[in-house]
């Protein structure tokens, strides 16, 4: 199969462990565009959570906030905001439990609590700024995806009281809060449709639990090395771990480049 797009997952796959990229990852993305395929980050991460990554590798396409917001090449393909009645239950529920909340929209995000330490460590783990206080911001504008801060044995709450929400681990402290049929594979399948191009012809690289479906969607699916134990049987493939030439690896491997 010649593949024409692929898609990058960042934490864990671009990034590593000091949110750094790879001199090999770079050098691959690079080798990519030179061989006329289109690489496309594919990220829980907003947009201003991404923008200089994007930037240091020449990437001007996304699937974002695990779905919900796509742009190709400055253009919106797809958006998906959570209903307003959804996040206000989200709320009423995290009030009786004293847990914070972060609200992403498009170009900012704001947390419901000042000064919480949850949300200090989670989103201090991305190596991007502390959001704003703002409780009411998702009252005015249109949201993506919340960080519920909370433990795995607290989580249970929100999971049975909220069905039509998804929950997502990505820190011992933070889950994303997102539709319940949301999912990155949903906006990989928008861009898809824009471009007239279909699943098989895409491959797509992740580590996290985020990933599943993107990995199962895709012609190829391929795993890091460092991934998240649940998401190996999601993929056709597992490469070496981010810091081992994983990216390089993996495209090595689906023909992409030399």
């Amino acid at each position: 199969m010649a593949y024409k797009i692929i898609f990058f997952d960042i934490d864990g796959t671009l990034l590593d462990e000091d949110k750094r990229i790879p001199e090999d990852a770079a050098e691959a993305v690079r080798a990519l565009k030179m061989s006329g395929i289109e690489p496309v980050i594919a990220t829980g991460r907003a947009p201003y959570f991404f923008q200089p990554i994007a930037e240091q590798l020449g990437i001007d396409s996304f699937v974002s906030l695990n779905g919900a917001y796509v742009v190709y090449r400055g253009r919106e393909v797809h958006q998906r905001h959570i209903p307003l009645s959804d996040l206000e239950r989200l709320v009423q529920l995290t009030e009786g439990h004293g847990h914070a909340l972060v609200f992403q929209g498009k170009s900012a995000f704001h947390s419901n609590r000042e000064s919480h330490a949850a949300v200090f460590a989670s989103v201090d783990s991305l190596k991007v700024a502390q959001p704003g206080f703002d409780p009411d911001f998702w009252r005015r504008e249109g949201i993506y995806q919340v960080f519920l801060h909370c433990r795995q044995h607290e989580e249970r709450a929100y999971i049975d009281a909220l069905p039509d929400l998804r929950f997502i681990r990505w820190h011992d402290q933070a889950m994303d809060v997102l539709p319940r049929t949301g999912s990155k594979a949903e906006g990989i399948q928008k861009l898809l449709d824009a471009l007239g191009l279909t699943p098989a012809e895409a491959v797509a690289f992740g580590d996290g639990l985020n990933d599943k479906e993107m990995l199962k969607l895709v012609g190829l699916g391929i795993a890091m090395g460092n991934s998240h134990a649940e998401l190996i049987p999601c993929a056709d493939y597992v490469t070496s771990r981010v810091d081992e030439g994983g990216v390089r690896n993996g495209l090595v491997y689906a023909g992409c480049i030399a």
